[in-house]
């Protein structure tokens, strides 16, 4: 199984690297061709880089690892080739506000899953998974003992709900699905109560995580 990462910012090389750790194969691909280049060469021989396209066209998966509205005018762009692919999507309804700051992209009863979903292609299967925690959390708290930390995901795909869970667990993480893509704002920020920001900074283990739910 190989991934696709498209984008390698703050979540996508945090990702990257869990996923390359755990022994998992990885195609990387951003905007800035460069970056992911250059990370493809530090995480060694499970690592490659490749453009959007020819990355999405390799792999089994895909990580759309950009902010919100990146993420719609890619799934424009790669339509039809994302059908038969694994789609996760870790975004989150936020965006940068000019000011320095960031905003809510999207009214407060609607989450990015919602929007995501309903973009794709019939063919592709979505799951919302790896944005559950902040970046940092992500890259530092991988294979934490003596309890590993769980990630949520949520999906209405079995095809998809197996993936993330072998990718989650690789990642070093435990994997508990929240519900349906219906209820994917409770892992989303700002107003997710199962998100790291809702849960007030706390990484849960497997056991709080099922209690929370």
């Amino acid at each position: 199984m190989t991934t696709a990462i498209i984008g390698v910012g703050n979540i996508g090389s945090r990702v990257a690297r869990n996923l390359v750790r755990g022994g998992e194969r990885v195609v990387l691909a951003a905007r800035d061709q460069s970056s992911a280049d250059t990370l493809a060469r530090e995480l060694g021989e499970l690592a490659s880089s490749a453009t959007v396209a020819d990355a999405v066209s390799k792999v089994d998966n895909v990580v759309l690892a950009v902010w919100l509205d990146t993420e719609k005018e890619l799934i424009s762009q790669l339509s039809q080739a994302l059908v038969g692919k694994v789609v996760i999507d870790p975004s989150n309804p936020i965006g940068p506000d000019g000011h320095g700051g960031f905003a809510r992209t999207l009214p407060d009863d609607q989450s990015a899953a919602s929007v995501v979903a309903n973009l794709l292609p019939a063919g592709a299967h979505y799951v919302k998974a790896f944005g559950t925690l902040g970046a940092d959390a992500l890259g530092s708290t991988a294979n934490r003992e003596p309890e590993r930390a769980v990630l949520f995901y949520a999906t209405d795909d079995d095809t998809a709900a197996k993936t993330a869970e072998t990718l989650i667990r690789a990642s070093g993480f435990d994997p508990v699905k929240v519900g349906r893509t219906e209820t994917a704002g409770r892992i989303e920020t700002p107003g997710g109560d199962l998100h790291q920001v809702g849960l007030d900074g706390r990484l849960l283990t497997i056991d709080e995580a099922r209690a929370a739910l």
